[in-house]
């Protein structure tokens, strides 16, 4: 289990570094990273999950690790809007 979430941390830390890259290729990054944080939360919020009985928890758990992904780059604003964060 040590190992996959090695593998996993590994991952996580690979997206945000190529998230970042793009964002920093763009003329508004900032606008980039709240557009792009919203449209992968609305993936997360819509994806089917089968197999699990409490998926909701689940569902819960990988929209918090978006929002900590992008918390790196960005904090997560504090409603759901999409609305660039003042």
């Amino acid at each position: 289990m040590e190992e996959l979430n090695g593998k996993m941390l590994a991952c996580q830390i690979l997206v945000t570094g190529l998230i970042a890259r793009v964002a920093n290729e763009q003329r508004d990054p900032l606008r980039f990273l709240t557009d792009f944080r919203d449209e992968i939360r609305a993936v997360v919020k819509g994806v089917r999950i089968a197999g699990i009985d409490d998926s909701e928890r689940v569902r819960h758990i990988a929209v918090q690790t978006v929002d900590e992904l992008f918390s790196l780059m960005k904090p997560p604003s504090s409603d759901d809007s999409a609305g660039p964060a003042s």
